[in-house]
């Protein structure tokens, strides 16, 4: 179960509900309903065991969320797919009748485990498929590209290392591939601090008792990048932005547009006259960028 907010809801409910659907739980801390039907709906997660994902919003405190779904009552309870409400229901139902709404929209539990098998040897293939690209053609930095990603993607830092040293002097003409070069580093810098990933906590304090740390705030982003939380470091890079546009010869910004291009889904061809669809989380972050730059 998450909380979700306005500034995460792009990740964590509509790019989230591409890959899983979400149920999404519309509640407030003084609605008597809720607090029945939340352990219910805690209860199903886990037995359901993946098959869906629950994120709560409070409605009071996230009022433009409860508003863009029209949220009149609470409990009121909406099914993500694909980015699209499908089906809801209002008021504390007994857990039976929200089996069957789950049921009645979620594949069967064999379906989805061939599903995640089927994902997994797709991600095989993929990485299959990049690496005999790169070795066909070496000078193809496009498949390049997508094999360091995907290596990184994975967890596996010294394959993407090797498979990324043939092109690491482009960095200063590719902004695609400098921004591979910044994960790279910023995986580096969270295994060089002595803490680890408790070395966010120190930041924190540093970033409380002063707004203004712009060092601080990019150590974090950095390690919020290192562990993949794409969003989170460009939140962080925002809050540079935010105080000084040009701080460090537009470090923030440089950052900023790195973490966009590498979730950037690759391109979708289309038909002639159609407009390619956008990535809503990318969109967002562009529009958040724009706006803060502009200002």
């Amino acid at each position: 179960m998450i909380d979700v907010t306005v500034s995460s809801f792009e990740a964590e409910v509509i790019a989230a509900s591409s890959e899983v659907p979400v149920l999404v739980d519309f509640w407030a801390p003084w609605c008597g309903p809720c607090k029945t039907l939340g352990p219910i709906l805690e209860k199903l997660e886990t037995d359901y065991a993946g098959r869906f994902k629950l994120v709560k919003i409070d409605s009071d405190q996230e009022q433009q969320l409860a508003a863009m779904f029209g949220v009149r009552s609470i409990p009121t309870v909406v099914l993500m797919m694909d980015g699209q409400p499908v089906d809801g229901f209002m008021g504390a139902l007994p857990e039976s009748q929200v089996r069957a709404f789950l049921d009645k929209h979620l594949p069967p539990a064999e379906q989805a485990q061939e599903d995640a098998a089927a994902d997994t040897l797709d991600a095989g293939d993929a990485l299959q498929r990049l690496q005999d690209a790169v070795v066909a053609d070496p000078a193809n930095d496009d498949a390049r590209f997508g094999l360091v990603k995907l290596l990184l993607q994975r967890g596996e830092l010294d394959a993407a290392k090797v498979a990324f040293a043939p092109v690491a002097a482009k960095v200063e003409i590719s902004r695609r591939l400098a921004a591979l070069q910044l994960w790279i580093n910023a995986i580096d810098f969270l295994a060089a601090q002595p803490g680890g990933e408790s070395a966010i906590v120190a930041l924190d304090g540093r970033i409380a008792a002063n707004k203004r740390d712009f060092e601080a705030r990019l150590d974090r982003a950095r390690i919020l990048l290192a562990l993949h939380r794409f969003t989170d470091a460009m939140d962080e890079l925002l809050e540079i932005l935010m105080r000084d546009k040009g701080w460090n010869e537009g470090a923030a910004r440089k950052a900023y547009v790195a973490i966009l291009d590498l979730i950037e889904p690759p391109e979708v061809k289309v038909a002639d006259g159609q407009i390619p669809p956008q990535d809503p989380v990318v969109a967002t972050y562009r529009r958040r960028l724009s706006s803060v730059v502009l200002s």
